[in-house]
């Protein structure tokens, strides 16, 4: 049996203490052993160099720094730790994202528990798992009779600048400030600054909730 260190990255300690038990009882494959907490986004590349972990089960929807917006340093800063995503966000396109940014697997926290090691496994064994009730792609229905683009009216009805707009449009992509300010050709602390702008404009404090509002919106 192979034992599996894992590092938790999630600010609900009543579900942390959920998969502690769970992970308890398990059997299967693994022995699993839940080496460290992260209850903040900046908490977790800390603890993976301290000590590096087999897996990280992460919520896409931290304090402080979101999961979508780490998840590219922890795959470069970690190559050798899988990433299992838990979440309740089950938009296709957010799913999509967080896949684009580096997650190995993908599935809701109303999951089951044999569902948990399932993925689990398919992840360790270098497989991309993908939760039940998800998916990459949304159906929508567009009969064409709106006269004002989807853009242009998400633009008004929250007080967006063009520039913001772009920004926005890039984050949904799970592009870092880095990559966004050569994109746009100005400096990452420009690009900070209308983060914060536009999560204040939306009414948000994380990444995560950012692009799901583009995505509801029809602008990713």
């Amino acid at each position: 049996m192979r034992f599996l260190n894992i590092l938790v990255a999630d600010d609900h300690p009543i579900f942390v203490e959920g998969l502690q038990s769970v992970f308890s009882h398990s059997g299967g494959k693994f022995a699993y052993n839940i080496r460290g907490v992260a209850r903040t986004g900046s908490q977790v590349t800390q603890l993976l160099s301290e000590s590096p972990a087999d897996l990280l089960l992460m919520d896409l929807n931290l304090p402080e720094t979101d999961g979508l917006k780490i998840l590219p340093s922890v795959k470069k800063g970690s190559a050798n730790t899988r990433v299992l995503v838990m979440t309740m966000y089950d938009d296709p396109r957010l799913v999509k994202a967080a896949f684009k940014a580096g997650a190995d697997g993908y599935m809701l926290k109303s999951g089951t528990k044999d569902e948990l090691f399932h993925a689990i496994e398919e992840v360790i064994e270098g497989h991309t798992y993908i939760g039940h009730g998800l998916a990459l792609v949304e159906n929508r229905h567009n009969n064409g009779s709106d006269a004002i683009s989807p853009d242009k009216r998400f633009a008004r009805t929250y007080g967006l600048t063009r520039r913001e707009m772009e920004v926005m449009r890039y984050i949904g992509q799970a592009m870092n400030n880095k990559d966004i300010a050569e994109k746009l050709f100005i400096s990452d602390q420009t690009v900070s600054v209308h983060r914060k702008n536009i999560m204040r404009k939306l009414g948000v404090n994380n990444t995560a909730s950012m692009i799901k509002i583009a995505f509801e919106n029809n602008l990713v």
